[in-house]
């Protein structure tokens, strides 16, 4: 195991081994979620604008949607390989190397003049994004005392949930007044000011071990298969087709972790996941962001479609569940640093469990006011499990080895994303107008699952 002796802050002050000192930790939490505020804006932003692009660039409907999965591939298949670089080179220098990247990347999207150049700047800006996703657990663990551990994660959740609330909004505010090439500008001043910044993160001296360029290709392609099933499976595409990708993913995915077991630090962290603490809210994450895409992707149809709202219309009603997580995520971090992360995230879930059972069960006609309480209680419970589910993950792993369990953080939630817009679009398929009801119950089925293994860390803990 590497010495954690050698893991340390050198420019933490005196209490270096417990956070940064108060002036000195504002400045490094206002870099990082800057930094995370544009990248989860830009997973949300493009969405809005394909149709835009794709007339403006006279590209076809299917292919302007490699400028979003350009974007997201490269971060899943980034994010644990430079987690891995970040505990070898030092966090603070993959994290600001990711948004110097992230940062030239949007200046690129915002001069392309065709699809294959927006889509080849959209793949660089996925791998800024990842140097940016891959370590800001692991900096935020370092910036703030382990006593205010919550309070950093809980911060870093507001930023994400209303990045992902404000998404559409802004993309349409942009749209409105000014072309698609300034949804990727608008990222340059606040990328700016996060650089300004960036002079208060912490900095750690790494371990010396060798980068394993092997496992990080064979993460990739395993990653990259994985993904290309499921969402092949969720399109239609032809069997043969999706059972060779999942066949080559899973004949990948053995290969990685036959290669991972014996490492001391794998870049697949199975080491950490032999640990139960860490292996149980890794699965509590899956789960949760697979429950809440189904919703998601769901509801818009239903709202749109059944219920004849306008797009606008959907957007406001959409918009209370991540506002309500944001706001739940301060409190939920303050308690997180006293109780324990199986009772809140057991407690969060069966409540975000019960708010799913009631959009399901909505009646015929709905006013806007029986949409949003619903839409509430759902962000309400996602809100209070997220921040206790993600600094247990965190907090599970040892000081060397955070790079892996911040890794970890976005890797679930891509992983529960993913599978869930997929069990949409399939449940779609099957079900027809009654697939958005099928999708909340199969939800409320899935939180429900996540609340009693969430229940389960109690037990493990005692």
């Amino acid at each position: 195991m590497p010495n954690a002796a050698a893991f340390e802050l050198t420019n933490a002050g005196p209490d270096a081994a417990d956070g940064l000192a108060a002036p000195q930790r504002s400045w490094a939490i206002v870099t990082v979620v800057l930094a995370v505020f544009m990248s989860v804006l830009d997973s949300a932003i493009a969405n809005v604008a394909l149709p835009t692009i794709a007339r403006d660039l006279n590209a076809s409907a299917a292919g302007s949607i490699w400028v979003v999965n350009a974007y997201q591939l490269a971060i899943t298949v980034l994010l644990l390989p430079l987690a891995s670089l970040g505990e070898i080179l030092g966090y603070r220098r993959v994290y600001l190397v990711g948004l110097v990247v992230f940062t030239i990347a949007s200046l690129c999207c915002a001069l392309a003049a065709s699809l294959l150049t927006l889509t080849l700047a959209r793949v660089l800006q996925g791998v800024g994004a990842a140097g940016i996703m891959s370590v800001n657990g692991a900096l935020v663990r370092f910036i703030y005392p382990r006593h205010l551990l919550g309070r950093g994660i809980g911060m870093v959740a507001i930023v994400v949930a209303v990045a992902a609330a404000l998404g559409p909004t802004v993309a349409a505010a942009i749209l409105a007044v000014a072309s698609w090439h300034w949804l990727f500008a608008v990222n340059l001043p606040p990328a700016l000011l996060a650089l300004a910044a960036a002079r208060a993160l912490p900095r750690n001296r790494g371990v010396k071990r060798r980068f394993d360029l092997p496992s990080a290709l064979l993460n990739a392609v395993f990653f990259g298969l994985l993904i290309f099933a499921i969402d092949g499976a969720a399109h239609g595409q032809g069997a043969a087709l999706i059972a060779g990708e999942a066949v080559g993913a899973l004949a990948v995915g053995v290969a990685l972790v036959l290669r991972q077991l014996p490492q001391t630090a794998p870049l697949l962290p199975v080491d950490l996941l032999r640990i139960p603490l860490f292996t149980l809210s890794i699965a509590t994450s899956v789960c949760s962001f697979a429950a809440q895409m189904l919703a998601y992707v769901a509801l818009p149809f239903y709202l749109q479609d059944i219920l004849g709202r306008t797009h606008v219309e959907t957007g406001l009603l959409m918009t209370p569940w991540p506002l309500t997580t944001g706001a739940m995520a301060l409190l939920a971090g303050r308690l997180a640093d006293r109780f324990s992360a199986g009772v809140l995230g057991g407690i969060g879930l069966a409540v975000f469990a019960s708010g799913l059972a009631l959009l399901a069960s909505l009646p015929a006609t709905p006013s806007s006011a029986d949409i949003v309480w619903r839409m509430m209680v759902c962000g309400f419970g996602f809100g209070l499990f997220q921040t206790p589910n993600n600094r247990a993950i965190i907090t599970a792993a040892p000081p060397e080895r955070s790079g892996g369990a911040s890794g970890m953080l976005p890797t679930a939630r891509l992983l529960g994303q993913t599978t869930g817009a997929a069990l949409a679009a399939l449940l779609f398929a099957l079900f027809a107008e009654r697939a958005t009801t099928v999708a909340l119950v199969l939800a409320a089925a899935v939180a429900a699952v996540a609340a009693a293994v969430s229940f389960v860390r109690v037990i493990e803990r005692a």
